[in-house]
């Protein structure tokens, strides 16, 4: 009979013990990155969080949006000027070759006649008189052809002048144009991030961060109201334009009519009323008298935050008329709501 072995015993509880060991070096490759460096998951943030985070890059954004108004407004003003400058080139120009044309007459005529001395040709002519005359003449076209040389050095002169005028306002325009792709991308960016942000929260919590002002809809007595209060009719007539409005989508950069940025909404409504404002809202709040948060009278336009980066048209009892961010259209909300930096009255 062959020798039989004897089977080897297993350890009591071996079984047990590798399986807690796999688990237990499971758990610590799951708790550990490379070179034993403990990695710990990026907590979520609480919808409170998110919220605080997106009006951040809201108002972030908004700084930006005022500056490429700003920058956009002197690109605009350059372009015109170039354009006044290619217009008036061309005007001279035309003037310029009307007197080239007028001096190639004179020395067609000078060709033709020959050139002889005048004591010749009065000596040869069969018609004294009539020489004499056309001596007259000659010495008067001599006048002439000098005023016409003098005005063509004046033209090419200043057509010189404007080229160069124009050489630099392209230069300008050029600068302006690279300076609105930076903050149109720094914009772009902050409205991307508060996106991506937003999507994190569910419907009902989304709607919560473009409601912050009073859910109730104002009604045509509050309307008319504010309008009576105003201390101008270009005041109340801005108000007015503003109620208009209520309910149009906030879009960066937009003058209306159907869209609009903060201080694109003001300067709407008082072009409405026929009064001409700056574009931006560091140029609007110094556009008018200044005026203590405790005169306010509707129609006067109200400034937030240091960098006096939002406005808004106050329409009286402590609420104004505004277009907040993306999130939210133009609509009545609390002076309170945000950081008060100033009033202007600018009608």
């Amino acid at each position: 009979m062959g020798t039989h072995r004897r089977p080897r015993q297993r350890a009591k509880g071996g079984g047990r013990a590798r399986t807690a060991a796999t688990i237990t070096l499971a758990g610590a490759a799951s708790a550990t990155g490379l070179g034993g460096t403990t990695v710990h998951a990026d907590p979520q943030p609480t919808a409170a969080q998110v919220r605080a985070k997106v009006d951040q890059l809201y108002q972030e954004a908004e700084v930006a949006t005022e500056k490429y108004n700003g920058v956009k407004e002197k690109a605009d003003a350059a372009e015109r000027r170039l354009e006044d400058l290619r217009d008036e080139a061309a005007r001279k120009e035309d003037r310029l070759n009307s007197a080239r044309e007028a001096l190639g007459s004179v020395a067609a005529a000078q060709y033709r006649s020959g050139g002889l001395d005048p004591a010749l040709q009065l000596a040869l002519s069969s018609d004294p008189d009539r020489y004499l005359d056309g001596a007259a003449f000659a010495e008067r076209a001599g006048s002439r052809q000098q005023a016409e040389v003098g005005r063509v050095r004046k033209e090419l002169r200043d057509i010189e002048q404007l080229r160069g005028a124009a050489r630099v306002e392209v230069a300008s325009l050029k600068s302006r144009r690279a300076e609105l792709k930076r903050h149109r991308e720094t914009v772009t960016g902050k409205l991307d991030k508060a996106r991506r942000l937003l999507s994190r929260l569910t419907a009902e919590e989304r709607a919560d961060v473009g409601d912050r002002a009073s859910r109730s809809a104002p009604g045509p007595r509050e309307g008319l109201s504010a309008t009576a209060e105003a201390p101008n009719s270009r005041a109340a007539a801005a108000v007015a334009y503003a109620y208009q409005k209520l309910g149009s989508p906030y879009v960066w950069g937009a003058t209306g009519p159907n869209a609009f940025d903060c201080s694109g909404l003001t300067q709407a409504a008082y072009r409405a009323a026929g009064v001409s404002l700056p574009r931006t809202t560091y140029a609007q709040i110094d556009a008018g008298r200044r005026v203590p948060r405790s005169e306010l009278l509707p129609g006067d336009l109200v400034f937030f935050y240091s960098g006096i980066s939002h406005v808004g048209i106050y329409v009286g009892n402590g609420r104004m008329i505004h277009a907040p961010n993306p999130s939210a259209p133009v609509r009545v909300a609390p002076v309170d709501e945000m950081p008060f930096a100033g009033a202007a009255r600018v009608a």
